[in-house]
Formats: structure tokens, C-alpha cells, sequence
């Protein structure tokens, strides 16, 4: 495993000297605008392994996606190569449909602490819930970024991640439509954490599970999300969006189209940068 391979494979080609912040949200930039965030594996037929040749292998030579389990433990392999000062976290995920946290850890995030200030960086949580830069770790403070305006909340030892959501403007609907997505008021959760450090191999029952659980969003749905310069793309099932940030004041445009069989292929080449191996069932 070669960290410049790693740099060409997200077209990274800036210093990389000192193990500061800008280098860190350079790195972080690049590797979320280059690596989707996907689950394809397992409607392809693929077993995921969670070991780091492996996932080296599958996103760097292969040039495909992953999940969070796989894009945070590449990120913190090669920031770890780079002599940051960097840990593995796990959190609980919101489910909106249950108005609850997930009882069980269910992702993975990084904790790097650069100048003794920590910051979270977790380039694995996909959509327009994905930050775009490493977010101070430190609450009730406003953070603004291109996705919107972030924040944690602390209680107890406790960390609440949260996004303030924005109006979605999609044309298709009517003119006059601005849907707000589902949740309470304008708070969207996200995840909670807690700063335990956590091992890759915690998350080895958590990797199998997903890949079997039937309940679970990653095995009803295949799902393939990029973050772009202006916003997002994503393909989920046969739905293909793309989302431009702040397209008006306050306002997200959102831009859908229904894909046959051959366009999800094309598609996934196109806007994706990915070729599978194995026929994806979407």
C-alpha cells in the first residue's frame, strides 16, 4: 500500500509536509469529490471485508467506492502514513422513520487532534449529510460549510452531530413547490459518539451484519453518492439525483431522473467513475 497511489487516486498533488489542518481538509476535500460513497458490493453479489488490503485493493486499484466502515479506515490509514494524530470513533446513526438513535454502534468516524485541537473528520456518511471539511470538535458552535450549517451538542459525554437543513427546490414538482425533507423543524440529527477510542475490528460483527441484515437501508437499497464542487450526485436503485447547494438563498436544487438498466450502467461510469465487475441487481 503506497500512499502516493492513494494521492493519485483521489488527484491529490499539493504538499503534504506537515500534518496541519489545511493540509488535513485538502486531503479530506479531495478524497470525498473522489471516492463515492457506496454499498454496490452487495447487490453485485460481493462480499465486503473489512481489512485494509482489501479495501485498499477495492478503492485505490480498483477505483470503486465503499461504505463508511471502508472510506473512514482508508482515510485513517493514510492519515495515520501522514503522522496525524488520528483515532477511530463509532457512533449511532438517527433513523428519521423511528425518531430514534440506533441502539447499536453502526458507523465509524475519525477523530484527529492537530496543535491539541480536536476535529472530526469522517468522510463516509454520503448525501447531503456528508461534511466537506473536518468540523471543530466543539459544542454548540455553528459551523458553516457548502452542505450547510453543521454543529455538535455535547451532554454527558455524549457528542449529538447535526445539520440545519435547507428548503429543496425541485423543478419537476411545480414551480411555486419547496419541500422541506422530513424530520423536526429545521434540525436535521445525524449521529451520536462518543470519543471511546474503537478498532477496526469492533466494527468486523457490525461489516457481516449489515451485509445480511434484511431490515437495513444498505440491503434494501443499492445507493451510490459523490460529493461534487457544487453539491451531490446520487443513484439509488434506479433514481438518479443531483443536488446543487444553495442554488437559491436557503434553497437546495434537486434534479431527478428515472434510469433504465443501461443508463444506471453509463451513469456509473459517467458521473461516478465506476466499472463493475459483477452485474449490480439495483
Amino acid at each position: 500500500m503506497n500512499i502516493q497511489e492513494y494521492f493519485t487516486r483521489i488527484s491529490y498533488n499539493k504538499p503534504h509536509k506537515d500534518a496541519d489542518l489545511q493540509t488535513l481538509t485538502a486531503i479530506f476535500q479531495h478524497h470525498i469529490q473522489a471516492i463515492p460513497f457506496e454499498n454496490l458490493s452487495m447487490h453485485c453479489g460481493e462480499t465486503i471485508e473489512l481489512d485494509l488490503q482489501a479495501t485498499y485493493n477495492k478503492i485505490v486499484r480498483k477505483k470503486r467506492g465503499g461504505w463508511c466502515l471502508e472510506s473512514n479506515h482508508l482515510l485513517f490509514w493514510a492519515l495515520q502514513e501522514l503522522g496525524y494524530d488520528v483515532c477511530i470513533l463509532g457512533g449511532n446513526s438517527y433513523e428519521p422513520a423511528e425518531k430514534a438513535y440506533t441502539a447499536e454502534i453502526n458507523h465509524i468516524l475519525l477523530k484527529v487532534v492537530i496543535k491539541g485541537t480536536p476535529y472530526i473528520a469522517d468522510a463516509g456518511f454520503g448525501g447531503a449529510y456528508q461534511m466537506w471539511q473536518p468540523l471543530m470538535l466543539v459544542s454548540g458552535k455553528d459551523q458553516p460549510q457548502g452542505p450547510g450549517i453543521f454543529r455538535f451538542m455535547e451532554d454527558n459525554g455524549t457528542w449529538y452531530f447535526e445539520k440545519v437543513k435547507r428548503k429543496h427546490y425541485i423543478p419537476e414538482h411545480s414551480d411555486t413547490d419547496f419541500t422541506y425533507t422530513p424530520g423536526l423543524g429545521n434540525i436535521r440529527k445525524i449521529y451520536t459518539f462518543t470519543l471511546e477510542p474503537r478498532h477496526i475490528n469492533d466494527f468486523q460483527e457490525l461489516n457481516a451484519y449489515l451485509q445480511v441484515s434484511p431490515d437495513n437501508i444498505l440491503r434494501k437499497k443499492s445507493i451510490c453518492t459523490l460529493q461534487t464542487t457544487e453539491g451531490l450526485c446520487a443513484l439509488v436503485g434506479w433514481t438518479f439525483s443531483e443536488m446543487k447547494y444553495n442554488y437559491m438563498e436557503d434553497t437546495d436544487l434537486i434534479q431527478i431522473t428515472t434510469l433504465t438498466d443501461e443508463e444506471v450502467e453509463k451513469t456509473l461510469k459517467d458521473k461516478f467513475n465506476i466499472v463493475l465487475e459483477n452485474k449490480l441487481v439495483p
